[in-house]
């Protein structure tokens, strides 16, 4: 494919002196900025609402955009969606990305395959379709399709969320997203004659299906609110248990139904060997309590395991009455703990996988425990037996991440999926026995992972922390500053961003750009200090160190201020939110997606209470309301700003960061900006949070992104892409 650079040719810019470097970098924004024509944006009314936080008065003139079933919401809206795609419909090459990026999906994609029952199943997706199809195999190797979620709507967008057997694999239950929406049903069949048993559960959501035996399941949900379902607060999780063939509405409150229990997410699990419930609840996404029942004991009461939330602790299996913790509890980076059934509070716990430098994660499967170890994000996996014998290091194809390493206990083989940013994934089998590994299913992507590289480096960030960084693309790609890059960062919630590959970020890479991921402070990619380090007070080192991994790939020549764009989605959005209105002369081109970007109001919809322990509340103090009065993205639109080229992208059906977040921050933005860029937002309808997007849409969307991006560096053209 030719070069992406029609202002300058890479021989010149090399060989050019300082001066006329910086001349023809000059030429490049000329460019740049006058690539787009100027745009009439929706008139958006400004109301006067105010809300005053300790003493100060804070404007919020755009609260009615908050209701998502009025009328002039819808309106507004669909203004706004007619402005953004007639903008994206002049881009010359959006269809010739759009039509790459099909053909480059196009491939057959199989997971990992499990069993349940007298079958295994799997699922598969012949190329474009939609959604995954699960199909299964039975004894004689006859394969049929078991469930067909494109078959659930005629556009592709109720999704298959989650399916569960029951303990011999007769029933099953599976749940459905309808429009991306967090709200569930759950539908119960006979997993032989697949005919559905009862009607379905409803009202579900944030919630697992764990079986007991094959009488019922438990299931998590809240109380619908008063108000839209998709944007007022949820704060009372409870767990329920539904016994086959009684109505939903008869299903009995395990736990969370009083005051005392009240907590904002509650979960249920049943132990493999069906004895025991374990119950967590927490308020906040980090931190738990952990309870459990003996369900041998039709009269045993709820027994407390860790009664307060200032750890995060799950369990892992259990033998007998003898049970494996993973816990962070005096141990950042967590650890496997045992204690007896008996006494299980954590005075009686005794280490069985002790804590090391490195973050550590647990599998169990074929009757072996699997550590696997971040090092500076990189995997590393270990296997033990169940007495806390270190049986091998397991040899990994290369250098990149692992996702599997579990299974049923009486599995005899397992599987897992390795990949980096570079290698498509490819499905291994392991033996536990040998510790060998064999390819189960190599990926068919049209993608030739020898024609690229990656790269960890690691940068300063303004506070002097070393922050590491993994940057791909092209070989022998000359670093002359003008290649277009895409910086993609998200820095909370203890999330790590591992190496991994994308069909999406393999046509950016494709077609000449830089795909670029810090793991920034947030994360958990070196345990809790580090992802203390960007919570609450401490959030703006989020925000530097993304703006550091920015400069860094400007001095190293990678690209140049007029060829990067930020990338991230829902906190990774509030991080795009954040830097591009702190430093909006760093990128050319924004990309927050489905942000959290009202930091004074976010706790008021659905669970968003929950993020409190990484953001803290507007409300919590005055010191806590001015730090997110400081760098709220929409609270910080300064009048008279040039702001780069923005596209927000949000569905009107996300449930999770409400698109009110997203309205108001297209709102501000175009009302307050002065330069030449483009402000806009594209408003995916029907689609939530993101999961269970349909292909089609999704391949539609990132057209329009890429396309969007690269119109906006001063690309005009595209030769060929191939």
């Amino acid at each position: 494919m030719k070069q992406w650079i029609p202002v300058l040719s890479v021989a010149v810019l090399a060989a050019c002196s300082p001066q006329q470097q910086e001349s023809d970098r000059n030429e490049v924004a000329e460019k740049t900025t006058t690539v787009n024509t100027q745009i009439t944006y929706p008139m958006t009314f400004r109301g006067n609402v105010t809300d005053n936080y300790f003493g100060t008065v804070v404007a919020d003139p755009y609260r009615w955009l908050e209701d998502d079933r009025s009328e002039d919401t819808e309106a507004w809206v669909k203004a706004q969606n007619e402005v953004t795609f007639a903008y994206l419909e002049q881009i010359p090459y959006r269809e010739e990305i759009e039509d790459r990026l099909s053909e480059m999906w196009n491939y057959e994609k199989v997971s990992a395959p499990f069993k349940e029952g007298d079958y295994t199943y799997f699922y598969k997706n012949d190329g474009l379709q939609n959604q995954y199809v699960v199909y299964r195999t039975d004894a004689e190797g006859n394969t049929e399709v078991f469930l067909d979620p494109n078959t659930f709507s005629e556009d592709g967008t109720t999704s298959l969320a989650s399916l569960s057997f029951s303990k011999d694999g007769s029933i099953a239950a599976y749940s459905i997203s309808e429009g991306g929406s967090d709200w569930r049903k759950i539908i119960v069949i006979d997993a032989e004659t697949k005919e559905q048993l009862e009607p379905a559960l409803v009202d579900v959501k944030f919630s697992g299906i764990s079986w007991y035996g094959n009488e019922g399941f438990y299931y998590s949900s809240y109380d619908k609110p008063d108000g839209s379902e998709l944007s007022a607060k949820t704060d009372q999780h409870k767990l329920y248990y539904h016994e086959l063939g009684t109505a939903q509405a008869d299903d009995p409150v395990v736990f969370g139904g009083t005051e005392a229990q009240k907590h904002r997410y509650v979960g249920g699990q049943v132990s493999e060997d069906n004895n025991y419930l374990f119950i967590s609840a927490a308020v906040s996404t980090s931190g738990n309590k952990l309870f459990m029942q003996d369900l041998s004991d039709p009269d045993s009461e709820l027994v407390t395991i860790q009664g307060h939330t200032d750890a995060d602790t799950s369990v892992l299996d259990n033998k007998g009455s003898k049970l494996y913790l993973v816990t962070d509890l005096d141990a950042p980076n967590k650890r496997v703990v045992t204690v007896d059934a008996a006494a299980p509070q954590p005075e009686n716990w005794q280490d069985f996988i002790a804590e090391t430098e490195n973050v550590l994660s647990v599998g169990t499967g074929a009757g072996a425990i699997f550590a696997e170890y971040m090092v500076d994000a990189i995997a590393k996996v270990e296997q033990y037996d169940y007495d806390g014998n270190k049986v091998r290091d397991v040899t990994l194809p290369g250098v990149g991440s692992v996702s599997g390493f579990s299974g049923k206990d009486d599995a005899e083989t397992l599987y897992y999926t390795f990949t980096n940013y570079n290698t498509p994934g490819t499905i291994y089998a392991y033996d536990p026995d040998n510790g060998e590994s064999t390819v189960y299913e190599k990926s068919k992507a049209d993608f030739n992972s020898d024609n690229y590289e990656s790269k960890q480096v690691f940068y300063t960030s303004k506070d002097g922390t070393e922050v590491p960084m993994i940057i791909t693309h092209k070989k022998g790609m000359e670093l002359d500053g003008s290649n277009p890059t895409m910086l993609y960062g998200y820095g909370g919630f203890n999330v790590s961003l591992t190496p991994s590959f994308s069909i999406t970020n393999a046509l950016w890479l494709e077609m000449g750009g830089v795909y670029a991921v810090p793991n920034l402070r947030g994360g958990g990619e070196y345990g809790k200090a580090w992802h203390d380090a960007g919570t609450k007070m401490q959030k703006q080192n989020v925000f530097d160190d993304f703006i550091a991994a920015g400069e860094y790939l400007i001095e190293q020549g990678y690209t140049s201020n007029e060829r990067l764009a930020l990338r991230g989605g829902s906190n990774g959005g509030l991080l795009v939110g954040a830097v591009m209105t702190q430093r909006p002369d760093l990128m050319q081109v924004a990309l927050p997606a489905v942000g959290v970007l009202d930091m004074l109001r976010y706790h008021t919809f659905t669970a968003g209470a929950g993020w409190a322990y990484d953001y803290g509340t507007a409300e919590d103090s005055k010191e806590m309301f001015e730090y997110l009065y400081g760098y709220s993205p929409v609270h910080n639109v300064k009048e008279g700003e040039s702001y780069p080229a923005t596209l927000i992208t949000t569905g009107d059906h996300d449930d999770r960061v409400v698109p009110a977040h997203s309205f108001k921050f297209a709102a501000e933005l175009q009302a307050k900006n002065t330069g030449p860029n483009p402000q806009l937002i594209r408003i995916e309808t029907n689609a939530g949070h993101g999961a269970g997007t349909p292909v089609s849409k999704t391949i539609e969307q990132y057209a329009d992104i890429y396309g969007f991006t690269l119109y906006n560096m001063g690309i005009k053209e595209l030769d060929d892409i191939q």
